[in-house]
């Protein structure tokens, strides 16, 4: 399911809200896929498309990679 609107989320020892994660990949929030959980597994900023992955350690933890949206190729 892609939202429009930021939609809080949390691990065992972050929450994150759109003002956190707009200062952590310094863009700017347009929208956000859920697939089967209540951390997205996509955000999509004004540059970049966000992907979240879930931690396989005994604590909830994600880490992000921003990809470019529109590479410039030449």
């Amino acid at each position: 399911m892609i939202v429009c609107e930021w939609k809080d989320f949390s691990t065992d020892t972050e929450v994150y809200t759109q003002k956190i994660f707009e200062e952590l990949v310094n863009d700017e929030f347009e929208a956000m896929m859920f697939i089967d959980h209540s951390i997205p597994d996509y955000i999509w900023t004004s540059n970049f498309v966000c992907i979240i992955k879930r931690g396989t350690r005994m604590i909830d933890e994600i880490s992000i990679t921003k990809i470019p949206r529109n590479p410039v190729c030449q």
